[in-house]
């Protein structure tokens, strides 16, 4: 367990845009799902544009991952990257029972921090 604390993404200058993926996974390969997970959090890290993601999951199994981002072009590029693709495909095949992708421009951003 890592002593890190978990933060959100901290608010950013508007408009900007959250790509809002929900799934639920099936019980399939899980520490595969954990290592292409991981993999594909430190590329997206090179697309230009891209502001960071907070994740959740539920006990119940519904996950929550939203990445932020300056632009659409940032959004499409990540869209098109090769490994990004070959890792949703073999996520539709292996790892998801279902999903849904939200795309919406934030109009708004505020924060707050506890000192």
């Amino acid at each position: 367990m890592s002593d890190q604390r978990i933060t959100p993404v901290p608010a950013h200058e508007t408009p900007y845009y959250a790509v809002v993926f929900t799934s639920v996974r099936t019980e399939e390969d899980d520490d595969g799902y954990r290592h292409a997970a991981e993999r594909l959090g430190e590329l997206v890290k090179d697309i230009p544009g891209f502001l960071g993601e907070d994740s959740a999951r539920t006990p119940g199994g519904l996950a929550i991952s939203v990445a932020y981002f300056r632009d659409l072009a940032g959004i499409d590029r990540w869209r098109r990257d090769a490994r990004h693709r070959a890792a949703k495909e073999y996520g539709r095949e292996h790892w998801y029972e279902r999903y849904s992708i939200h795309v919406a421009r934030v109009e708004h951003s505020h924060g707050h921090a506890r000192s």
